[in-house]
């Protein structure tokens, strides 16, 4: 992939696409706490973001549209696309036959074909196209990756996951846009985590199955869907999204033959992120009173099970990934036809809410 030759030590230089929630929380302050990474431009024609950015970032160049980072196409060596969803093909695309490496926020797209036809070009122009799955790195499921890894719960059969909030009132804004042309919505929103981090878990799926409503007043789109997933491995996928929930459930319920895992409560990195707080020691620690339990014919909720250490999450592996990626040659963290399979399972489980049955994979 292109990048910086090995042994070189000049920062990599970053122009970051929009600078919205998932800029200036996410993306912005895990750039620049990556080594080997520089914040270079943003690109915002919002002067409150500007300043906003300038605040943290003095150094920091701005443009007021991505066409204008084309013409000096030389001067940057990634793209980060954090720009409403409707965006992130189009710029990606530019970027690519531009000559520059990309990262895209998710979904890369509104479709599989889409994020294939990305992948297709990057790989053509010899490109890094990376998609940001930041819940990768959560800590509660790094945790369900290494309970699995060693064998904890025996043959899993049953995969709960809930990302569920209580937000009883529509924010508006395009991510709850009933134009279908925003992609908004919580089945590519927040979906995209659950069905990304199952496809990870277990493998691809088989069939899907899919229940999606629009609960609040006044709401456009989807606000409370739930998606269960038959993968060709066996393993059956409970997965929940919802703005609607008065009462949380567990954010994982893993049931295997030998034992089950349940853990309540979100990672803590993002509300870390939004609080200001930046990557360093002791990043991504979760307090013991919110660790899982792993047990069998016992109720965590009444102390049944035993205690299993979260543990830290690190979403500042992912930009470290990308810069070893760069400058080495070293694997992509996420990829675009790893993106895709996570799109056809979320095109699957639109058109099973829709149609009411159950589609084949």
């Amino acid at each position: 992939m292109t990048g910086t030759a090995p042994g070189t030590h000049t920062p990599l230089r970053v122009a970051l696409v929009g600078y919205g929630l998932a800029g200036s929380v996410f993306h912005a302050p895990l750039i620049a706490a990556t080594e080997g990474l520089t914040l270079d431009t943003i690109v915002t024609s919002n002067p409150q973001r500007q300043e906003q950015a300038r605040a943290e970032f003095p150094d920091v160049r701005f443009a007021a549209a991505p066409d204008e980072l084309w013409s000096r196409a030389a001067e940057l060596d990634l793209i980060v696309i954090a720009s409403p969803n409707k965006t992130h093909v189009p710029v990606a695309t530019a970027a690519l036959k531009a000559a520059l490496p990309v990262v895209v926020d998710k979904p890369i797209a509104g479709t599989a074909a889409e994020a294939r036809g990305l992948a297709a070009l990057a790989e053509e122009r010899g490109l890094l196209l990376s998609v940001f799955q930041n819940r990768r790195w959560d800590g509660d499921f790094l945790t369900v990756r290494k309970l699995l890894a060693e064998g904890e719960l025996g043959d899993v059969w049953r995969f709960e996951s809930r990302f569920e909030r209580w937000r009883p009132e529509p924010k508006g804004g395009w991510r709850e846009s009933g134009d279908p042309a925003e992609i908004g919505g919580l089945l590519y929103d927040l979906g995209s985590h659950v069905v990304d981090q199952a496809l990870v878990l277990f493998g691809p799926a088989a069939s899907v199955y899919a229940e999606s409503d629009i609960r609040r007043p006044g709401a456009q789109t989807d606000d409370d869907t739930f998606i269960a997933l038959t993968h060709t491995s066996g393993v059956r996928s409970h997965l929940y999204v919802s703005a609607t929930a008065a009462q949380l459930g567990p954010r994982f319920r893993v049931l295997g033959s030998r034992a089950g895992y349940v853990k309540y409560g979100l990672d803590p990195q993002e509300a870390a992120l939004r609080a200001g707080e930046r990557p360093g020691r002791g990043w991504g620690t979760e307090p013991e009173p919110l660790w899982g339990r792993v047990g069998a014919g016992e109720s965590p909720l009444t102390g049944g099970g035993r205690p299993v250490p979260t543990l830290p999450g690190d979403y500042p592996a992912y930009y470290a990934a990308i810069a070893k990626a760069l400058r080495e040659g070293g694997p992509n963290p996420v990829t675009a036809p790893e993106a895709a399979a996570a799109l056809d399972v979320l095109e699957a489980a639109r058109r099973s809410a829709h149609e009411g049955v159950a589609v084949k994979l």
